[in-house]
């Protein structure tokens, strides 16, 4: 059968786009004298979750401080002159990739505003699926927004609020949010943590030398040798407050009728560091069950099997031990290719892949070979990889995905493409995917075989157990944007163009 689409043109040079991108992570502590050094720490543990920009707010007890950054948290925030810009003993900070266009400062959170009741500090992960409906609401009544983060509309309804506490303004706004979301509040002395009333993004809390931190994942504790206390529950606010006399209290408040929590698949998949621990499930254990349920689900006969670095590693582990066939690195990853290494001129487009990965062709050449990735997105890339491995001398390519099929689109915080440029709307077959690729055969995991390596027990289609819409279509929340916009608006409000 012939392949509906034309393999991409070599016009195509973007390293990093045919992949999936978690847009944020952040980081916050209370009442510790080094806060902003450590959320630096903190916000370099959560790198991963956003290499674009990054930005810290801090509090000295007088007056705010903010420093933002284009580019990673190490190239800026090693320096202790910066650091030393951000005193104080209270700090949040955020790091950011961008959604589409060029990322500008006036976008990078944390986002700050003067109130009524004072200073406050907002960041968050995630989108609101109701954010562009709120945004255009407060702007036809009057409001300026000067961003084109969702982050801002939040500012604008604590600013709106009629009660009197900021904690209970803060709560008023984010009750009006559907979506996911993972949000950290700062004001002159509190910390204010929220988690979205599905627990679609993660947020964890943990405790250094007896002072509160929330972050995004249990990486950054780890990070700054915190203590991991608990995660922050599915629509929960958390309120840790400085006290007159020094003390910080704890004010817990939980949604009256909770939902049950679900979380988002895709951070064990392909987003979450191996290292971290998501709603209970450590994230290299439920990758490496991946493998082994592959290897049960689509078995076949070779010499090797080999990862597509790095996301495909824990899961190639759990295939090969399963198999019996032996693990290999037969791929070496550059690490220091950036999105704009090179200008792409016709001379060098035929490099493609080989910037970022190369083949390692003593353990692939005259063998049969099993390559396991985590996920396919468009196919791009993996047409280039399995073209590789053959290049090098293998005599079969056997691709095995350690994920479902992507079919549908995300709204919470996943830069995904529009249905019709995934891989999986493309074609009618399997067959007809494999023959795109160039791969002897292809297969991916089943959404029971993911249920049962991330949860112990097959998928629930009555009241599924996670947020897993990019396979199955079944959406968690309510898509108030998506069904009232029009077709060339964009997807979040972050999905504006950038003015520069």
């Amino acid at each position: 059968m012939e392949s509906p689409v034309n393999h991409p043109s070599d016009d195509s040079f973007d390293l990093n786009g045919d992949t999936l991108h978690e847009e944020c992570g952040v980081f916050g502590i209370l009442g510790h004298n080094d806060a902003s050094t450590l959320t630096a720490l903190g916000l370099h543990a959560l790198q991963h979750r956003g290499q674009e920009a990054a930005g810290i707010v801090s509090f000295d007890g007088k007056q705010f401080y903010t420093e933002k950054r284009m580019g990673l948290v190490g190239d800026h925030y090693t320096d202790p002159a910066l650091l030393a810009r951000l005193p104080g003993a209270i700090a949040i900070g955020h790091t950011r990739y961008s959604t589409t266009g060029e990322v500008a400062l006036r976008n990078v959170q944390p986002l700050f505003a003067e109130l009524e009741a004072g200073g406050i500090a907002i960041a968050h992960n995630g989108n609101f699926t109701n954010g562009l409906t709120l945004r255009r609401q407060i702007i036809a009544t009057g409001a300026i927004c000067q961003s084109t983060s969702d982050t801002e509309v939040v500012l604008h309804l604590v600013a709106r609020s009629r009660h009197s506490s900021t904690t209970d303004r803060f709560i008023d706004a984010i009750r009006q949010m559907e979506g996911g979301y993972a949000m950290l509040a700062m004001t002159r002395t509190k910390l204010i943590a929220a988690r979205d009333p599905v627990g679609i993004r993660p947020l964890v809390m943990g405790e250094l030398d007896g002072k509160p931190i929330f972050c995004s994942e249990t990486c950054a504790l780890d990070m700054i040798g915190a203590k991991y206390i608990r995660d922050v529950e599915n629509g929960e606010v958390i309120i840790c407050e400085i006290q007159p006399d020094g003390s910080i209290s704890v004010d817990a408040r939980k949604q009256a009728r909770p939902a049950p929590e679900r979380p988002c698949l895709f951070e064990y998949v392909y987003f979450a560091r191996p290292d971290s621990v998501v709603a209970g499930r450590n994230v290299y254990s439920a990758r490496k069950r991946m493998g082994i349920n592959l290897a049960k689900e689509a078995p076949v006969e070779a010499d090797v099997v080999v990862p597509v670095p790095d996301g495909g590693t824990p899961a190639a582990i759990g295939y090969a031990q399963q198999s019996g066939i032996p693990f290999e690195l037969g791929i070496i990853r550059n690490h220091y290719v950036g999105r704009t290494f090179i200008e792409p001129t016709q001379s060098i487009r035929a490099f493609g892949v080989k910037l970022k990965h190369s083949a390692n062709r003593a353990e692939i050449e005259g063998k049969r070979v099993i390559l396991v990735d985590d996920s396919i997105v468009r196919g791009t890339t993996s047409l280039k990889i399995v073209q590789m491995i053959r290049d090098a001398g293998a005599t079969e390519v056997h691709l095995r995905v350690a994920s479902p099929m992507i079919f549908f689109s995300d709204y919470y915080g996943i830069d995904t493409p529009d249905p019709e440029k995934l891989l999986a709307n493309q074609h009618d077959n399997l067959e007809s995917m494999c023959k795109f690729i160039g791969a002897d055969s292809l297969a991916f995991l089943s959404i029971d075989g993911l249920y049962d390596a991330v949860g112990g027990e097959p998928r629930n289609p009555q009241a599924p157990q996670f947020t897993d819409h990019y396979f199955t279509g079944d959406y968690p929340t309510q898509l108030t944007d998506l069904n009232g916009r029009a077709k060339n608006e964009p997807k979040h409000i972050s999905l504006l163009k950038e003015a520069g």
